[in-house]
């Protein structure tokens, strides 16, 4: 039983760390959902590259498709905070940043 108790705690021996990661995954995720607001808001939803999101944003409308999204996405990467699992939620920014922020970023800077 001690040996399940171990594997559910954090691993990182500075908390700050764990802190850290969650509020740039967070900040990747706010970024992210307003640049996909603005975007498809300006430019049509056609731009949209996540199938379901598009799909969600053609019954329900952009705002709550991408508020939806963004919340469901915070919760599970508050999820994996309180697991520990810091690396994998820093993998999950870092995807973030380079798939869907800076893709919007390059969008925005042709117009």
């Amino acid at each position: 039983m001690e040996d399940g108790v171990r594997l559910l705690q954090p691993r990182l021996r500075r908390p700050w760390v764990g802190d850290a990661v969650i509020l740039l995954f967070l900040c990747a995720q706010a970024a992210d959902g307003m640049f996909t607001y603005v975007g498809v808001s300006t430019l049509g939803v056609h731009l949209e590259a996540n199938p379901l999101l598009l799909t969600l944003m053609t019954t329900c409308g952009p705002a709550t498709a991408v508020y939806g999204a963004k919340i469901f996405a915070a919760v599970l990467g508050m999820s994996l905070h309180r697991l520990g699992v810091h690396g994998i939620l820093a993998g999950l920014t870092v995807v973030y940043l380079f798939g869907a922020v800076l893709p919007w970023v390059g969008i925005f800077l042709m117009f």
